[in-house]
């Protein structure tokens, strides 16, 4: 049975996950986070692939997320904030080094922390991630429709449903966005893109040219602005979830590497 959260059931598999590692690699925690809209299912082969290859993992589920878009409806940017902050604490208290890997939304959050008020971050990695300012029409009518409107079909955010271009693989993001919790998100991007200056880690970006719901522009402005401090990992036959499609592999690969040279005793 699905534990019930305000009366919506968590969809299996969406659950918040950990794991507490094993070897040498254990001493290295990673926060694996998943986008706005989305829940933990679209992160949790990774979480599991990496965690198989020793290291800590902490995997949560965002406030809202999971369950209904009606949840949704009563967090905010700062709730999800909050959540990220709370695993990096949990998974750096038994650990030498953090990692921040994050999907989308959740690498939004996960460059927010890291160049934010978890500037102790030892690295991050950003999946598509959303830096710039959402485009078109409806997002410069955002502010109105917000107070008129509670929630939007996803495709008019300019979120695409089930972003993947792996035949028969599904997403399960909600086909609903509520517009108040989406402003909230959309409103941060701007203090975020003014502290990236303060990130000193390493950071690993990587983008889908065929990107659907997120421009790569904006992964190739993070490449921009961060320079030396960031590598670029290109997923080609991938979409805009790319941890669910053809490049799954190949990013668990490129992230337990990016891990491990952060590692000094490696």
């Amino acid at each position: 049975m699905s534990r019930l959260l305000d009366g919506y059931a968590i969809l299996p598999g969406a659950e918040a996950w950990s794991a507490p590692g094993h070897s040498a690699r254990a001493r290295t925690a990673v926060v694996v986070v998943h986008g706005f809209s989305g829940d933990p299912i679209s992160m949790r082969p990774l979480a599991a692939g990496l965690a198989e290859r020793g290291f800590r993992v902490e995997m949560p589920r965002l406030p809202g997320h999971g369950t209904s878009w009606r949840d949704l409806m009563r967090t905010r940017y700062d709730d999800w904030h909050a959540e990220v902050a709370r695993a990096f604490d949990a998974a750096s208290a038994n650990s030498d080094r953090t990692v921040l890997v994050g999907l989308s939304g959740g690498g939004t959050l996960s460059i927010d922390l890291a160049s934010g008020e978890r500037r102790g971050a030892a690295g991050v990695v950003a999946i598509n991630a959303q830096i710039l300012d959402r485009e078109g029409f409806l997002m410069k009518l955002a502010p109105v429709i917000e107070k008129l409107v509670p929630a939007v079909p996803s495709a008019a955010a300019g979120l695409s449903k089930n972003d993947i271009a792996k035949p028969a693989v599904r997403e399960s993001a909600y086909g609903w966005v509520p517009t108040r919790a989406g402003g909230s998100f959309v409103r941060a991007l701007p203090r975020i893109r003014g502290q990236l200056g303060n990130l000193t880690a390493p950071a690993l970006i990587a983008y889908s040219p065929q990107d659907h719901s997120v421009p790569p522009e904006n992964s190739l402005y993070l490449l921009r602005v961060l320079g030396a401090r960031a590598s670029a990992l290109v997923l080609e036959r991938s979409y805009h979830v790319a941890t669910l499609d053809y490049d799954a592999p190949l990013l668990e690969q490129r992230i337990a590497e990016f891990c491990d040279a952060l590692n000094p005793a490696r």
